[in-house]
C-alpha cells in the first residue's frame, strides 16, 4: 500500500462542472460574475487543506455556448491575484496558452502572481485546441497540432529561462554603497530559437518558488511528451482505472527517459463528483443534472472541445469518412473517432450523448465513504497521486468533499491534517529549481 500523502486540486467552474449545474443551484445566476463566488470556492478548498484551486481558460467562445452555459472565462491571473489576497496557503493554478501569448510576457505575469501570493502560483500549460482563437488574436490561421506542440517546447524553455534571469540572492540592498542588486547575478536569456527571440531579464527578482509549478493536461502522444519533459503536476482524464495506470506508467517512463525523477511528476486526473448521504440520493442528484442536459449543446460541445467546427457537421449523420482516416487534432478528437469506429452507423448525436463536456470523463456518483474508497483504490493501484476534484455543482459538492471525504482520508493517514509549508511546492513536496546562475 502506498504511504504517500494524497494531493487534490479544486477545479473552479461557474456553478459547477456539469453543464446543467447552473440550472439546479439556487444561487443568483449572475453571482458567478463577481469575486465573492471565487473567494467562496477558494476558502472552502483551503478549509479542506487542498493543494490548489485551478482555473481553466477559454480565449475563444463559440456562440452556441452562450445560450447554454454561464460564460465567465475571466483572465485567470486577474482572478487568482484577487484570491491571493483572501487566502493564505492554498496554491493558485491558472491556465496560459503557449500559442496565443508571448513567453516573456507570460513569464512576467505568472512570476508576479508567485510574488504576490508568497509562492503559491502554478501555470497550466496549454496549446489551445480551438481554431476560433486565431481570429481573436489577428492570426490568419490556427497552427496544427504538431506545430503547436513544437512551439510549446520552445515556449516553456524560454519562460523558465526568464524566470531564472535573476539568481537567488541577487538583491543585496546595500544602502551605504547605493547598490540594490548585484548585476553579476543577472543573466539575460538572450534566446534565439526557431520560433522565439527573447533578450532581457524580468523586471523583478526571482520569485519565491524559483519557478511557479508547471502543470500540463495533454493526453495525446505529443501532450505526454511535453508533460514528460516539463510538467510537475499532470491533470489527465483517463476513463478507467486500467487506462489511468497505463497513463501514469507511460508518463513516468518518458519522464525518466528525459532525465527526470518520476517521483516529481504528480498525476491528478479529473474527477467530477456528485455525492449524497446514500447512493440512491447521489444517483437522484446526478440524474436530475442529466435530465436537464441539452442534447444540442452536448454534440456541439464535444466537437468544439475536439478542436472541430460544430457548424461543419450534421448531427444526424455518422462522422464523415475523411475524419475517421485523418490524424486526430486532439485527445478528445481521438476519443470521438474511436467511438465512431466502434459504431460506424451511429450518428454524431448518438455518439456524443454519453460524453461529458471538457476533460472530466469520469463522473463519480455515490456516498463520501464510497468516494474515499475509490480514491484509495486508484492510488494503491498506482494510477494516481490524487485527483482534480470537479464538483458537479459548486461550491456544494466541494463543500461535501471537504467536510465528509477529507476527514475519512485523514483518519486513514492518507491526507494532511494541516498545511506544513507556505508554498505550493512545499504542499506538493516538489523541489525548488536551482536556477541557471
Amino acid at each position: 500500500m502506498s504511504a504517500r500523502p494524497l494531493h487534490f486540486n479544486a477545479f473552479i467552474w461557474p456553478n459547477g462542472y456539469h453543464e446543467s449545474a447552473w440550472r439546479v443551484v439556487d444561487d443568483d445566476v449572475r453571482g458567478v460574475l463577481g469575486l465573492p463566488y471565487y473567494a467562496d470556492v477558494a476558502r472552502t478548498a483551503e478549509r479542506g487543506l487542498l493543494d490548489t484551486v485551478f482555473l481553466a481558460d477559454n480565449i475563444a467562445i463559440p456562440e452556441y455556448r452562450v445560450a447554454h452555459l454561464p460564460q465567465t472565462q475571466f483572465d485567470p491571473i486577474s482572478v487568482l491575484s484577487a484570491l491571493a489576497a483572501v487566502t493564505s496557503h492554498i496554491g493558485l493554478i491558472g491556465t496560459g496558452s503557449t500559442t496565443y501569448n508571448k513567453p516573456w510576457e507570460l513569464a512576467r505575469r505568472f512570476a508576479t502572481l508567485d510574488h504576490l501570493s508568497g509562492g503559491r502560483a502554478g501555470w497550466n500549460i496549454v496549446t489551445t485546441v480551438t481554431s476560433l482563437a486565431a481570429a481573436n488574436f489577428g492570426e490568419a490561421a490556427h497552427p496544427d497540432h504538431a506545430d503547436r506542440y513544437a512551439r510549446a517546447h520552445e515556449f516553456v524553455d524560454v519562460v523558465t529561462r526568464a524566470w531564472d534571469s535573476w539568481e537567488d540572492g541577487a538583491v543585496v540592498g546595500d544602502r551605504p554603497d547605493g547598490v540594490w542588486a548585484d548585476r553579476a547575478k543577472l543573466h539575460a536569456p538572450r534566446f534565439h530559437g526557431e520560433f522565439y527571440d527573447v533578450e532581457g531579464i524580468l523586471p523583478f527578482p526571482r520569485s519565491p518558488q524559483g519557478w511557479p509549478v508547471l502543470v500540463q493536461a495533454g493526453q495525446s502522444s505529443a501532450g505526454i511528451g511535453l508533460a514528460a519533459r516539463f510538467a510537475e503536476l499532470v491533470f489527465s482524464g483517463p476513463p478507467s482505472l486500467e487506462a489511468a495506470v497505463k497513463f501514469r506508467t507511460d508518463l513516468h517512463a518518458q519522464a525518466a527517459k528525459a532525465g527526470r525523477s518520476p517521483e516529481q511528476v504528480l498525476v491528478l486526473p479529473a474527477l467530477m463528483i456528485t455525492l449524497g448521504d446514500t447512493e440512491a440520493a447521489a444517483q437522484e442528484k446526478a440524474q436530475r443534472l442529466e435530465d436537464l442536459s441539452s442534447e444540442e449543446f452536448r454534440w456541439q460541445n464535444v466537437l468544439y472541445t475536439a478542436g472541430l467546427d460544430p457548424d461543419a457537421y450534421d448531427p444526424d449523420a455518422p462522422l464523415p469518412a475523411e475524419l475517421l482516416d485523418a490524424p486526430a487534432a486532439s485527445s478528445r478528437a481521438a476519443q470521438l473517432v474511436e467511438a465512431a469506429r466502434a459504431e460506424p452507423a451511429a450518428t454524431l448525436r448518438e455518439l456524443t450523448s454519453a460524453m461529458k463536456s471538457g476533460a472530466g470523463q469520469y463522473h463519480f456518483v455515490g456516498t463520501p465513504e464510497q468516494l474515499a474508497d475509490h480514491i484509495l483504490t486508484w492510488q494503491d493501484a498506482g494510477a494516481v497521486d490524487g485527483f482534480t476534484i470537479m464538483g458537479s455543482t459548486l461550491p456544494y459538492e466541494l463543500a461535501t468533499f471537504v467536510d465528509h471525504v477529507v476527514p475519512l482520508l485523514q483518519a486513514k493517514g492518507r491526507f494532511r491534517t494541516e498545511y506544513t509549508g507556505s508554498t505550493l511546492r512545499e504542499h506538493l513536496d516538489l523541489p525548488r529549481p536551482a536556477g541557471r546562475g
